[in-house]
């Protein structure tokens, strides 16, 4: 009842935005484009509150098919492609853009696992998996030998819309492959990679950035041997995601600044969502103060457990905004080890645990969290569905 009453309201919201009718850019401070950017922006999320919360009220669909095992631990270019991308013209396409058009014709959307595997090389574009295009596998020839770069940012264009890849299709796997935005510290909000698809997997993927490096938006998402690299909040958004045995990485950020590894977007206590970082390897850039996160949203949930910390600073955690969401959000350390990992000077906010028994830490596990144990298999990818 509530979720349809919830549902109800979405609709009539977005009726209304959507009616309301832009004359041209003067309608916004003199002539701000920006302004233009930000409105599509919202419309595209109406659009996505209302697709989720339907699928909430009807059945959920089936993820994995048994034909996709096998696919990610295969060597690169084995699983037999539905379609090619190469640089050198060797394949069907040379961008990955065509590539993914050529792959949403061949059944994207329906039940069968399309495969496009991406041939080592710079490929200079940004990238759109839509909602439409589910089930899609994207397998490139490894870390920075398939590279996915783009350089927009928030000083151009929306921090949502400057992703170089975002997916939004359900089912979407992608592995050995890096994704880049090289606009630089200067430019501030830059996004590699936006992900708002549900049963998301990431499989020795790497993302390359500054602020904002990594949007996990929304929806259930699991990281597996990865890379990621940023400075301010560079793990951000609102999903339930899960990192896996993955590098975690602070760079130098530009001065003035203080690295924030992740930055979580929970706005409502019922939703469940988090940032959960398991048995990963988190790395301060020397030279400056290096956090585990700060609260974007007043609920912000992260927790950090059974991973090596160097180089964070003794708080370990950093304010947003004076004394905001300090009491409501929910921030945890579990039996972290390394430099980084003392907890006797951490923070002392209400919202801030130490973590002492297995008991107290399970909720947070692939198996509970995001019901892994369901549709991970499915995929073949290595994981931990316990502590």
């Amino acid at each position: 009842m509530a979720l349809q009453v919830t549902m109800d309201q979405a609709i009539e919201a977005h009726k209304l935005v959507s009616t309301m009718k832009i004359m041209d850019n003067n309608d916004f401070n003199g002539g701000d484009n920006r302004a233009k950017l930000a409105w599509s922006d919202c419309l595209k999320l109406y659009e996505d509150t209302v697709f989720q919360l339907n699928r909430s009220v009807s059945s959920y669909p089936e993820w994995v098919l048994e034909s996709d095992r096998k696919l990610i631990e295969a060597a690169p270019g084995t699983p037999g492609p539905d379609v090619v991308v190469a640089k050198d013209g060797s394949g069907n396409y040379k961008s990955i853009a065509e590539g993914v058009a050529a792959a949403a014709k061949m059944g994207g959307g329906g039940g069968r696992r399309v495969v496009v595997h991406v041939k080592g090389g710079v490929y200079a574009e940004n990238v759109e998996i839509k909602r439409t295009m589910k089930n899609l596998m994207i397998v490139g020839d490894g870390i920075g030998v398939t590279i996915v770069t783009g350089s927009k940012s928030a000083a151009q264009t929306t921090t949502f819309s400057s992703a170089t890849f975002a997916v939004s299709g359900d089912n979407f796997i992608a592995r050995d492959i890096t994704f880049e935005n090289t606009a630089g510290p200067a430019k501030h909000q830059a996004v590699a990679l936006r992900c708002g698809a549900d049963h998301a997997v990431f499989h020795r993927c790497s993302f390359l950035g500054y602020q904002d490096t990594l949007y996990v938006y929304s929806q259930r998402q699991f990281y597996r041997d990865c890379d990621i690299h940023g400075t301010v909040d560079f793990i951000f958004g609102d999903a339930a995601a899960i990192f896996q045995n993955c590098n975690i990485n602070a760079r130098k950020p530009m001065g003035g600044q203080q690295n924030s590894v992740t930055a979580h977007g929970r706005s409502d206590p019922n939703e469940n969502t988090g940032i959960i970082i398991q048995n990963c390897r988190v790395n301060g850039a020397p030279g400056t103060n290096n956090f585990l996160g700060r609260p974007w949203r007043e609920y912000a949930r992260t927790v950090v457990m059974a991973s090596e910390l160097g180089g964070i600073h003794p708080a370990g955690w950093l304010e947003w905004s004076g004394s905001f969401a300090l009491k409501t959000l929910y921030y945890a350390e579990y039996m972290n080890t390394g430099g980084g990992a003392a907890t006797g000077g951490r923070v002392k906010w209400p919202g801030f645990h130490v973590l002492r028994s297995p008991a107290e830490v399970s909720e947070f596990s692939v198996g509970n969290f995001l019901g892994g144990e369901s549709w991970i298999p499915g995929a073949n990818v290595p994981f931990d569905a316990g502590l």
